[in-house]
């Protein structure tokens, strides 16, 4: 029987799903029910083939600040992610020390995480039902990311933006190394960043924003084949310098020559605040 841990390193030939309006508002998506009778998003889709490059072998040539993403091998001592309580008290050590051994944090403030897996077929999506994004994006906005400091340490926000800020977001497969629906990131050195929309993103009583991606044929894309648990992909979702890179465009691709009786995809992405001054 083929299993994910018989892929060989390869690079993919695929399709990302870029970004494409619909209608003439201004890009939005609500986090949880919008209005009635409005739709949840006008974000639409504008797929192009596209290669993902495979890291797999060299993957020290990458790093945060030159790419926006970095491989790093750091097996956990979690390995079902079943229980919140104890991915917070268990897992969140971890990510912030791989924040401060990898990337130089002095401090890390994590405000989230996100469990994704297969989605249920006739679930309602939600935090328990939350498949791979297949859509070219970006995690935060600029101004958003400068507001999420006031948002979650206000006592402190004045003093630490006046330094470096960063926000990463560290993506670790659960259970088995990954066959189907990847995690592709995309090279900050090839992207023009009149590449990126804005999309408000309304939360039920506050307003965030989040970067959607014009297609442009520069874009180079890389990923790790046969990821497995033991190895996490850092990416940057933004960077308050300004001469390196400052955010990595990412989505999940599908990988048409992963064996069919893999499992599906399992994976855990916890969001971090990232400081360097204290």
């Amino acid at each position: 029987m083929a299993t994910a841990s018989v892929l060989t390193p390869h690079d993919v030939p695929t399709t990302l799903n870029y970004y494409a309006p619909i209608g003439e508002e201004a890009p939005y998506q609500y986090v949880q029910e919008p209005p009635e009778g409005k739709p949840p998003t006008n974000i639409g889709t504008d797929p192009h083939p596209v290669l993902v490059h495979d890291a797999r072998g060299h993957e020290d040539e990458f790093s945060l600040d030159k790419n926006g993403f970095q491989y790093v091998k750091w097996p956990s001592v979690e390995k079902e992610f079943d229980d919140e309580e104890r991915i917070k008290e268990k897992y969140y050590p971890e990510v912030e020390e791989i924040l401060k051994k990898v990337a130089g944090a002095k401090r890390v403030y994590i405000f989230d995480h996100t469990i994704r897996r297969k989605p249920e077929e006739n679930g309602k999506p939600g935090p328990q039902n939350r498949g791979p994004v297949e859509r070219v994006h970006i995690d935060q906005t600029y101004q958003a990311s400068a507001n999420r400091v006031k948002y979650h340490l206000p006592e402190d926000a004045d003093r630490l933006l006046k330094s470096r800020v960063r926000i990463i977001n560290v993506w670790r497969p659960i259970h088995h190394p990954v066959a189907h629906k990847p995690l592709a990131v995309s090279d900050w050195r090839y992207l023009d960043e009149n590449d990126l929309v804005h999309v408000r993103f309304i939360y039920p009583h506050r307003e965030g924003s989040t970067y959607s991606v014009k297609y442009n044929p520069n874009h180079r894309w890389y990923y790790l084949s046969n990821q497995t648990p033991d190895e996490v992909t850092l990416i940057k979702c933004y960077d308050s310098e300004q001469d390196r890179a400052r955010l990595t465009p990412h989505s999940a691709f599908l990988d048409p020559t992963a064996p069919k009786d893999a499992p599906h995809r399992e994976s855990i992405e916890v969001r971090a605040l990232v400081f360097d001054t204290e």
